[in-house]
This record gives C-alpha cells, structure tokens and sequence, in this order.
C-alpha cells in the first residue's frame, strides 16, 4: 500500500476549492471535500488508477477526475504525493507543477 500525501500548494488548492463552492453551499463543499479526500484513500490501494496527464505525458505523473476537477498527483517509490487540484475546465500551466526530473 502506497502512502499519500499532499504537497502545500495542493492542499491550498483544495482550501481555495471548498471556500469558494462554500460561497454558495456549505453542505456541497463539504461534501467535495469528502470526495476528493475518498479519492485520494483509493489511490493508496490502486496508485495506477489514475491516467497519464497529457499534458506532461510521464508514466509517473497521473490524475483522476473527481467533480469535475482533475487531481493530479505523482507516483514516487512507494508513495503518492497529490500536486495540485485543478478546475477540468481550466488550461493546466505545466510549469507552474512542481515537478523534478
């Protein structure tokens, strides 16, 4: 079993996530919070799961689509650190991933 962590920047995307859902609804920020955090514990039983982020197109770079958002997250030796959560809708900048290597 893979461990999962986040990394500062997507645990702030999550954080900026539910405040503005919660504008409108508390209940379904919650309730995204709660599917994202699901997610997440899937990935460290099935840490494969997720596809290749086109974008980048590197065998260790993945994402799943949660509610619409794409959770994008890095398979490193026996750990699953989650990147960034970021709006389907939105063009992903590449660059701005911290990604090494």
């Amino acid at each position: 079993m893979a461990r999962v962590t986040w990394t500062p920047q997507a645990a702030d995307d999550l954080e900026a996530t539910c405040l503005y859902i919660a504008r409108d609804s508390t209940r379904y920020a919650q309730v995204f919070a709660a599917e994202v955090i699901s997610s997440t514990e899937r990935l460290a039983v099935f840490p494969r799961s997720g596809r290749v982020v086109p974008e980048i197109e590197r065998e260790d770079i993945r994402e799943i689509i949660v509610a619409g958002y794409r959770l994008i997250y890095r398979l490193k030796n026996e750990e699953v650190q989650i990147l960034t959560l970021h709006h389907g809708a939105r063009l992903l900048d590449k660059n701005s991933l911290l990604i090494e290597g």
